[in-house]
């Protein structure tokens, strides 16, 4: 995750390497596999809840399950779709309360994370 421990290039770097490996992925042929990416794209789209708070909900399961990866994309999408540096602090605060101190060290990855996306910087 940018801003993690882990070597990483940045955000830049992560969402190139996400998109190149989702499409390879997408074209192995696997059906499941495409199936799946189909499914999780579908997801959060528009319905009952808008896509700013499905991606909400998609940080706060990403951060109890201190998923890095998701954590990243989770931020970035919820930025773009209007979510304020607040509403993410507080979405975080539930996934504290939710998975409890082990989601410190994520939840200070994606601080650092918010560091790289503007609408999210402080």
């Amino acid at each position: 995750m940018p801003g993690s421990s882990e070597p990483s290039g940045g955000l830049a770097e992560f969402q190139k390497t996400r998109a190149e490996m989702n499409e390879e992925i997408s074209g192995c042929g696997h059906l499941g596999l495409k199936r799946f990416l189909a499914l999780d794209h579908q997801a959060y789209e528009a319905g009952a809840l808008s896509p700013k708070i499905k991606e909400l909900l998609g940080l706060v399961a990403s951060t109890v399950l201190r998923c890095d990866d998701c954590i990243t994309y989770h931020l970035v999408r919820s930025g773009e779709e209007g979510t304020t540096r607040q509403e993410m602090i507080e979405a975080l605060n539930v996934a504290l309360i939710v998975g409890g101190s082990i989601t410190i060290p994520p939840i200070r990855r994606a601080f650092a994370c918010m560091r790289e996306i503007p609408a999210l910087a402080q």
